[in-house]
């Protein structure tokens, strides 16, 4: 069955979604969503402003003490129907989140929506574990307990790479440990973020405890990250914008969490699987065309092994289809927009006029539409360890290959970077993957594999990459307060240490 739809008809009422309805007159400035694989506008749309935001955190507000008050049961229960709505929407979503950001059909049902749903189901369970620490007596004369509590509103802002799953990654903790939520989805991908809302609501989910406003960063974003009435502040994408909320946020005294960029090392030692290397070099580097903060972007390689695994790449790389979306022999899709092409391009040729070699792609393919923001799967060497290429994050379907000769060098490559999100380990010495894993500064590291996440282990970086984590019962702990309550046993007028602060008689 055909799923695609008339999204202008289909988003006619709007997208700002506040207390659990469309806003029809938004008064932001109009924004435009277009597919990437043609150029083409598939949706013009009045953008979320001040006033969108304000009613949004409003709504928020009034329902976060409903919210908390249904108790850890009662989230859950309202979560587990809302898993059941994705699921019952899912190929809808699928349609949505190709169309917006032009990713093969096949990533966002394999990947991106089931992804989400099944983050939607992890976090249903996990509401109910929101454990303190147990009533003890740590003073002869009272009782202690912890209990764990939410902030109230949380402003979350989510990038355009993944518009469905990091909606859900800021939306699902924060909602389920009893907080409320105003999402502002990235301006040219609020589709699959405002269905999320919808399905919320069709779930049984309270009206404002799930808002959207699409908005511009630096109107709608900076409104919501300096927002008096909201508690928190969580932002996915790049390090420069992180570090512009964070100084926002920071300013307003507002608790921050921030995934940001990466540049992961991809380390293969000479006795890693040679053929699992190399697919896994070239399936972890063109995910989402490159467009992933996770992605592996400096593959660093015994020397050993360096020709044939660059000629192993090379020649995977080069039979990868770039193309529509929607064609299922489609591998790679395009980048978010030609400006986003023109920029990895950018990277490419500033590499190409230094020396380097672009093994393969480097190029636009000439056979996709001339409106579509492709780029062919690079490889790139014979290039220096401080060059931009490899200290920069591109975000596109690029990889760059460098030569080691002993396992202190490679591992000093790998951490020679102010990123720390994710790195990868190939080998099969058990010791040499151990010592990798301990030494690598990343706040993930694969072992003969590479991008494959869970929703009950925990997501984040650290350095350059940001603090704090996404997914896992570990996310509690960005969008909860810790509370110490200390009740006294002895039923005694007089305290003992009462005596410090009055003279005996």
């Amino acid at each position: 069955m055909d799923h695609r739809f008339d999204v202008a008809e289909r988003f006619a009422a709007g997208t700002a979604f506040v207390a659990g309805a469309p806003v029809t007159d938004a008064d932001g400035r109009e924004q435009e969503v277009i597919d990437p694989s043609t150029g083409e506008v598939v949706l013009r749309y009045a953008g979320a402003g001040p006033r969108e935001v304000d009613a949004a955190v409003a709504a928020a507000r009034a329902a976060q003490p409903e919210w908390d008050a249904l108790g850890p049961a009662g989230r859950s229960t309202a979560l587990r129907r809302l898993a059941v709505r994705l699921e019952e929407i899912a190929p809808d979503l699928v349609f949505a989140e190709s169309l917006q950001c032009g990713k093969p059909e096949r990533l966002s049902r394999e990947f991106d929506v089931p992804g989400s749903v099944d983050n939607v189901d992890f976090f249903a369970g996990a509401a109910r574990r929101l454990d303190g620490l147990a009533v003890a007596e740590y003073s002869p004369d009272h009782t202690s307990g912890v209990r764990r509590e939410p902030l109230g509103v949380v402003g979350s802002i989510a990038p355009w790479n993944y518009p469905l799953q990091m909606a859900v990654w800021k939306v699902l903790p924060a909602v389920a440990a009893g907080n409320t939520a105003v999402l502002k989805p990235a301006e040219n991908t609020p589709l699959t973020s405002v269905m999320l809302a919808e399905a919320a609501r069709d779930a049984g989910v309270p009206p404002g405890v799930i808002n959207i406003v699409p908005g511009e960063g630096p109107v709608a974003g900076e409104h919501l990250a300096t927002h008096p009435d909201v508690a928190m502040v969580s932002f996915t994408g790049s390090t420069e914008v992180g570090h512009r909320v964070a100084g926002l946020a920071a300013g307003a005294g507002k608790r921050t969490h921030l995934e940001l960029g990466g540049k992961a090392p991809f380390v293969v030692f000479d006795d890693a699987d040679p053929e699992a290397a190399v697919h896994g070099a070239v399936a972890a580097c063109l995910i989402n065309s490159g467009q992933d903060c996770t992605a592996a972007t400096r593959a660093i390689v015994h020397r050993s092994v360096f020709d044939a695994f660059v000629s192993g790449v090379a020649d995977l790389m080069s039979g990868v289809r770039v193309g529509d979306p929607f064609d299922p022999d489609t591998d790679i899709g395009p980048l978010i927009s030609p400006a986003h092409r023109d920029r990895v391009a950018g990277f490419v040729e500033r590499a190409r006029g230094a020396g380097a070699r672009v093994v393969t792609g480097g190029r636009m393919p000439t056979h996709t539409p001339p409106g579509g923001a492709h780029y062919r799967p690079t490889l790139i060497t014979d290039v220096a360890r401080d060059a931009e290429i490899v200290r920069r994050e591109v975000f596109g379907p690029v990889l760059v290959a460098l030569p080691f000769d002993t396992d202190d060098e490679a591992l000093d490559l790998a951490n020679d970077t102010p990123y720390g999100l994710a790195a990868s380990v190939w080998s099969r010495d058990a010791y040499r993957t151990a010592r990798a894993s301990r030494e690598l500064r990343a706040g993930c590291v694969w072992v003969n594999d590479h991008i494959p996440i869970i929703s009950e282990m925990p997501h984040g970086g650290r350095d350059a990459s940001g603090y704090g984590k996404d997914m896992s019962i570990y996310s509690f702990e960005e969008y909860t307060t810790v509370k110490h309550v200390m009740q006294d046993i002895t039923a005694v007028a007089r305290k003992p240490w009462h005596r410090t602060v009055f003279t005996p008689r």
